[in-house]
Parts: C-alpha cells; structure tokens; sequence
C-alpha cells in the first residue's frame, strides 16, 4: 500500500497530466473555432489582384486618357509617348492606353493615335516593349467615336457615321482647337458588319504590337455606346428598339475581337449614369444590367464602370444613378471603378468590396510614380489642366517623381 505522502505525489501528477492533455484539446478547439468564425482581412489598394488572365501587384490603374501627343501627320506613337507610358508603369501595374481609333471613319481626335496601320502598330510596339520592361501589364483601348467627329478627321471628308443621324451639337478636337462636330449620317444595316470588322482588325494589330489584352470604349458617348442608349439609337431595325438589339452591336464587337485575344484579355468600358455628349436612356438601370450580364456570360476579364458623379439622393435623368456597385453583383468578375476617386476615395470603394481596382486619371497624369505615392502617403503634384490635350512635353512628361523631388531638395 501506498502511504499518504505518495498518493498524493502520484495523484497530483495525474491530474498535471490530465490537465495539460484537455488544455491541448480546449487549444485545438479554440484554434479551429477562431479560424472558423475569423472575419477575412478586407482587400486594400496593395493587395495582389488577378484579372482574367493579368497577374497584378496592386489595384492602382492608369485610366485611358486622351492626350493628344501622337507624331502627326499619320497619328503615329512616338518617343515622347514610349516616355510617357514607360513613367507611368510599374511592375504588376495594369496600364490602360488612351483611346485608339481602329479606323479613320472612328477618328475623334486631332493628333490621337490609330491603331488601323502598320505604322502606327510599331510605334504602339515601342510602348509597349518599354512598359514591360518595367514589368507593368498593358491592354489598349479601341475606340470608334461615331458622331463625335469632323470631317476633317475623316478619310477623304466623309460624313461620321452613327446608329441615328442626330444632330446633337457636339464638340470635337480639332487641329489647333476644339470646334463644332460635322452632323452625322445613319449607318446603314448591311454597313455594320464592316464596323465591327474594323475592331477585330484593330485587335489583331494590338496583338501583334504586343499588348496583353485591348479594353472596348463603350462609353462617353461614342460609337458603341450610342448604339446602346435610346437617346442617340432611333433605329427600328435589329439594332434598335428593345434592350437586347440596341446591346446587339456591343455583343458583336466583343464576340469578333475575342477570336483574336481570349476573352479573358478583353475588357469593356461603360458609362451608366454619364451624360457627356448628351447621352441619356430612358432605363439605365435595365440596360447596363442586361449589358453586365451579357459581359458575364461571355467571361471577359474585367468591367471598367465610370462612376456617377453625385451626391446623396441625386438622380440623373429621373432615375437613380448606376455605379460600379450596382453592377458588380451581375458582372460576378473584377471591376474596375473610375471617376475623379483620391487615394482615400479609392481605398475606401477597394475595402468595401464595391469594386476591385480603381481607375486615376488626373492624378496619374500630375504623378507618375502615383502608386508609390499612395501607398506612403506623400504629396501629391497639382496637375495642370490647360496642358491635358494639345501641346508638347510641357505638361506631358515633365511632372516630377517623389524621388526627384527629394532629389531637388537635397541639392
């Protein structure tokens, strides 16, 4: 028999070792339930992103933008726009080249590139070649304007083209100064199949340029979106009338550009609530919903939304504004916002989950390094809005980075 002293040496033992086996167990209980019920740590501006086929380090995009730079005659890339890409990229960066006529008849612009040539597709070449060497992703936007152009833009002084022939008093960029636009003609039904074929011939010639993928401008009132929207489209044939034909020729174009790129390096631009060129639709919201759900089925790599500029309860043209927000839930892919967003703005859109990358425009334009900048909180440079369109250099590639700054001050 044990005495007294060495049962309880014995059991005070068994109750350590019993003690510490259940605390491993309540342990491993505990972990799996904190694992289970751990809330997934939000998405930020710097979180790793991929879109369709695009690896991406960040969610900082360069917005297309219009600036009027390309070598002239001929709206050939040149030097001055290898610089300025090459500025703005960044390795794991998604760049999104400015607007690209795919034909004269699509030419909005004085001094826009096209991408309709050989020419032109070897200036685009060295852009591109530039851009990837800073290990950045780029895709170019094919651009058809409609009746957002001039004659004198046109081949041989054609008259644009558009789904109705509605005079909306437009304006244009025209060499030296913007000025009215030339009143447009109707396409006519057996014409549009060449339009679309000018956008996969486009696509083509992107692909042999280099890009990784092309995004379709479908909004801001061009040529896609006038089809789309029933204030410019009074057609009443199978492109005109319901939701399903005025949406016919966005689904065309997409349908002919992805046999070039897999649809999962196409993206598309659209405009809900925008209004610039005097576009409005009598519902919005049951169009770019059937648009969204559209692009979903056909798996293309990204939705570009224009966000509304309102504030509150603001409703444009008698109904609630469409955001990115309002879509993403249809598109069921990634999503990239755009619309005069600061860095705050876009993180905050980012961590809520309405959108999945955002799009700079002006701040880009004033910050090349801009992703850097956002991330470590420094200054931004004030952009200079009489340099966006015409001009040289001056405004164009002579913003300094936050490294040459510090440089400058240094000195």
């Amino acid at each position: 028999m044990q005495n007294h002293e060495d049962f309880i040496k014995d059991l005070t033992g068994y109750l350590k070792k019993s003690a510490e086996a259940d605390s491993g167990k309540s342990a491993e209980r505990l972990r799996k339930l904190v694992g289970q019920e751990k809330e997934p740590t939000p998405p930020s501006l710097f979180t790793p992103i991929r879109v369709g086929a695009f690896n991406l380090a960040h969610r900082v995009v360069l917005a297309p933008l219009t600036r009027m730079r390309s070598e002239m005659p001929g709206n050939v890339p040149g030097p001055a726009m290898v610089k300025y890409y090459e500025q703005r990229a960044t390795r794991g960066g998604l760049l999104i080249a400015e607007a690209t006529f795919v034909s004269r008849q699509g030419n909005g612009g004085f001094g826009s590139p096209g991408i309709e040539n050989d020419e032109q597709a070897a200036g685009w070449r060295q852009v591109v070649k530039a851009v990837h060497a800073k290990g950045a992703t780029m895709v170019l936007q094919l651009w058809h304007v409609g009746r957002v152009s001039h004659t004198s833009l046109q081949r041989n002084g054609e008259i644009p083209v558009a789904p109705s022939a509605i005079d909306a008093g437009l304006g244009v960029l025209l060499e030296g100064k913007p000025g009215p636009a030339t009143p447009p003609r109707a396409l006519e039904t057996d014409e549009i199949a060449g339009v679309v074929e000018q956008y996969r011939a486009a696509a083509r010639r992107a692909k042999d340029a280099g890009f990784d993928g092309i995004e379709l401008h479908a909004a801001n009132g061009y040529l896609i979106d006038q089809f789309l929207q029933d204030g410019s489209n009074k057609r009443t044939d199978r492109y005109g009338g319901s939701i399903e034909n005025r949406a016919r020729f966005l689904f065309e174009v997409v349908d002919a550009v992805t046999k070039v790129f897999p649809s999962d390096r196409v993206g598309v631009r659209i405009g809900p609530s925008n209004t610039f060129n005097e576009m409005h639709d009598s519902d919005p919201e049951a169009l770019f919903s059937y648009v969204a759900a559209g692009l979903r089925d056909r798996k293309i790599a990204y939705l570009h939304v224009i966000e509304p500029r309102v504030k509150g309860n603001s409703v444009v043209n008698d109904h609630p504004p469409v955001a990115a927000a309002n879509l993403k839930p249809i598109f069921g892919g990634p999503v990239i916002a755009a619309g005069g967003f600061d860095g705050k703005g876009a993180e905050g859109i980012v961590r809520e989950g309405k959108v999945d990358m955002v799009g700079f425009g002006r701040h880009f334009i004033a910050n090349p390094d801009l992703p850097r900048r956002l991330k470590e909180g420094l200054s931004l440079n004030p952009y200079r809005r009489e340099t966006f369109y015409y001009g040289g250099d001056t405004g164009y590639l002579d913003y300094p980075t936050s490294d040459e700054l510090e440089t400058t001050a240094a000195a």
